[in-house]
């Protein structure tokens, strides 16, 4: 005995399996692809389906392909855009103070004696470079004269910035580097 829930699901299953196989007087049939020989080349429009809800066969002509529609008119190109502004520069950052210095605290007399040195060390530098002046130099002795300037230059700096043991290194630097040239001549 089956019960009425097996009964319903089975007639489901079947009316579910009818729909899905179709019916069999309407059935599409593919036509075979036609050959192209080399010698002429056409293309010929596709076929056009038939409607499944009307039988294959009928009196009536088939309706003509609708015509090919026409091209659309070119819309006008948009005109360029206008040139942009150049771009506004941020103010520019406050400029950052210069990092202290570190230098190490002298006593009274430990500068006074710095200063001496370093005063002694530049103007013998000078004098050194006041004998080369005027003379024929070659590459090394030329290389030479601009170290010494350029350790003169540093040291008078340093002198300004009240930091007298760099100043007195800068000094003793350009006096050595001078007595060589001084010797080199």
């Amino acid at each position: 005995m089956m019960n009425a829930r097996t009964l319903i699901l089975a007639g489901l299953m079947g009316l579910a399996a009818l729909g899905i196989s179709g019916c069999p007087r309407n059935t599409v049939r593919a036509t075979p692809p036609k050959t192209v020989s080399a010698s002429t080349r056409t293309i010929e429009p596709m076929p056009q389906p038939v409607p499944a809800d009307k039988p294959e066969t009928t009196n009536e002509p088939a309706p003509e392909p609708p015509p090919e529609p026409a091209p659309a008119p070119r819309a006008p190109l948009p005109a360029p855009a206008p040139p942009r502004p150049a771009p506004v520069e941020p103010p520019k950052p406050k400029p950052e103070p210069e990092p202290p210095q570190i230098s190490p605290q002298l006593s009274p007399q430990d500068q006074a004696d710095a200063m001496r040195h370093t005063n002694d060390d530049i103007r013998s530098a000078e004098k050194n470079l006041q004998r080369a002046n005027g003379r024929k130099l070659n590459d090394s002795q030329t290389d030479l004269v601009g170290k010494v300037q350029g350790f003169l230059s540093q040291a008078h700096e340093a002198i300004l910035a009240n930091d007298w043991v760099r100043a007195r290194n800068l000094a003793l630097k350009a006096e050595v580097l001078s007595t060589e040239l001084v010797k080199s001549l």
